[in-house]
C-alpha cells in the first residue's frame, strides 16, 4: 500500500519549521558565563530543602537527586541532579 504524500509534506514541513525556529533562536542568544565557584556551591549542597534565615534576609536550597533506569538495575541509564539555590532579600524603606 502507497503513502499518501500530502499529509506526510504537511508534516515534516511544520516540524521543519520549528525547527529552523528553534535553531535561529538559539544562535541568536548571548552564550551565558560559567562560574566554577557557583558550580562548585551546587556540588555541595546537601539532598532536601533547607531555609536559612538571618537578619535581612531569608537563603534557601534545595537539592533533588534520583537515577533513572530503562530495563530493570542493570540497564542504561541517566542520572538527575537539579539543584536550586535562592536568596530573598526584603529590606524596610523610610
Amino acid at each position: 500500500m502507497a503513502i499518501p504524500l500530502a499529509p506526510v509534506a504537511g508534516i515534516a514541513l511544520r516540524y521543519g519549521a520549528v525547527a529552523l525556529t528553534a535553531y535561529a533562536v538559539a544562535r541568536a542568544l548571548p552564550q551565558g558565563r560559567f562560574d566554577q565557584s557557583v558550580d562548585d556551591a551546587m556540588d555541595e549542597t546537601p539532598e532536601g530543602i533547607a531555609l536559612h534565615r538571618g537578619d535581612e534576609q531569608v537563603n534557601g536550597a534545595a537539592r533533588w537527586r534520583r537515577v533513572l533506569r530503562v530495563g530493570g538495575a542493570t540497564g542504561p541509564g541517566v542520572e538527575v541532579d537539579v539543584t536550586g539555590l535562592a536568596r530573598i532579600r526584603v529590606r524596610r524603606l523610610r
